[in-house]
Formats: C-alpha cells, structure tokens, sequence
C-alpha cells in the first residue's frame, strides 16, 4: 500500500467511503421496497445501484486509501505485504502493504463509517434511525456463499494488481460484486464492516445480529481460502508479476553493429 496521503486522510477515505457505500446498499433496498413487491426485482434494484456507487467510490477514493472499504481486504494486502520480497514486514515503502497500526486504524474507520452509513440510509427513508434487524440470515448454505463470495473477492483485488491490471479495478471489483449478488446464497456481504452496519437496520438489506458472528467467520474462512488460492494462482513474492500481454520484441540491431 504506497499511498502519499497522511493516515488521517486515508482513514477518513476508508470511513467515507465505506458509509456511502452501505448507505447505497441500505438506501436502495428501502426504495426497492417501496416501489416494488417483487423480490427478484428488488434485488435487481438493490444489486444495481450497489455496482454503481461501488464503481464511483473505488474510482473516487482509490487514489487516497486504496479504497479497502473492508476489512478482509485491509487484512489480505497486509499478509501479502508481509511476504513481498525477502519475507520482511511491509511498510509504507516499496511493495509492501499496511503496518499493523494501519491496519488497526482501517478496520475501525470502516466499521465506523459502515454504522453511520447505515444511520444516514434509515433516516433518508423516515426510518428508525437505528433499529436491529429482524431478518435471520443463519444457515450453513449462507455461510457457505459468505465464503465463496470473499474468497472470489481477495483473489480478484490482490491478483489485479499481479496482471498489472489495477487500473480495471472500479469496473472489476464493482462488476464482481453485482454478480456475487446473484450467484450466491447469501447475496455476497463478503465484508465484516457491512455486515455489522447492516445489522443496525430492520430493512431489506439488513441481517439479524445473531446472524452476523457466523457470517464473520464464514468471511473470514474466505479470506483464508481466498489468500491460499492467490498464492497458487500467481506465486507469494511481490515485485514480478505476470505479463499482460505477450513478450516485448526485442529491438533490432542498428545498421553495421555486431549481431550476438
């Protein structure tokens, strides 16, 4: 994580930029609601204006924080940091990703900013401002999407980067998610700090409390998976990534040189 920004400016990235996104995520479950009794279209709904907002805040906030917005995330650049190069520690220079007290410092502004995303949704929508959610999320199937949507989702921000395609970021990882949406059981919260925040609205988007602590694990179980599948896919050391295109062609020589 070579980011210039100070940490006080990256943490109020990371804060920002976590509680609009569950604002979007909350915001856009209520009004789906409101306009149709379709669940399909309701997640239609709901998953579409996550793409979006998504896109817009990793372009937005990118250049800052890194845009995490997550603390599975946060976590996985610090233990791939930890590997770069001759194995030692990370810091704010070279390949490496955040320090310790980085990381401390991101988790809690993303789950700070996902509450307060959530507070600002309700109250957008003449909501209780905070009220726990009603809706059970709380099966080993749910867990089990939990898992994969995160697993998918480490290994797509940290291999972007390898196939020296970061720049698609905003694109990719919004794109992802919106699948992830629909082709996981749990709908893809694959992020602690989200699901926390979630939990404090009894709306569409939300999820019971005593739905969140298995959803963590299973989240955190992606994580790991998601950090041992990077590592088979593009190898531990930072510093080399893969080609993104074919071999560059050496030049020819000049006009009466020696040829090896």
């Amino acid at each position: 994580m070579t980011l210039a920004a100070p940490l006080g400016r990256r943490a109020a990235a990371e804060f920002t930029g976590t509680g609009a996104l569950v604002a979007v995520v909350v915001g856009s479950g209520v009004q789906a609601t409101r306009l149709s009794q379709d669940a399909g279209v309701q997640l239609l709904a709901n998953s579409t204006a996550t793409v979006f907002g998504l896109g817009v805040l990793i372009a937005l906030l990118g250049p800052v924080s890194g845009a995490h917005f997550n603390p599975v995330v946060t976590v996985a650049a610090w233990a791939v940091g930890r590997r770069s190069h001759d194995g030692s520690g990370g810091g704010r220079g070279g390949s490496g990703g955040p320090r310790p007290r980085e990381v401390a410092v991101y988790v809690a502004a993303q789950t700070t900013g996902a509450i307060c995303g959530a507070v600002l949704a309700d109250a957008m929508f003449a909501e209780p401002l905070v009220r726990w959610s009603g809706h059970e999320r709380y099966a080993p199937h749910l867990w089990l999407g939990e898992a994969v949507a995160t697993a998918g989702l480490i290994v797509l921000v940290l291999g972007l980067p390898r196939v020296r395609r970061a720049h698609l970021a905003p694109v990719a990882v919004a794109s992802y998610i919106g699948a992830a949406y629909w082709f996981t059981s749990s709908t893809s919260f694959a992020n602690p700090a989200v699901t926390a925040g979630r939990a404090l609205t009894d709306t569409f988007a939300g999820i019971a409390p005593g739905s969140v602590p298995m959803f963590v694990v299973a989240q955190l179980g992606g994580l790991a998976v998601g950090l041992a599948l990077f590592g088979v896919l593009f190898g531990t050391r930072l510093g080399r990534p893969a080609a993104a295109g074919p071999a560059p062609v050496p030049p020819r020589p000049r006009e009466g040189s020696a040829r090896p």
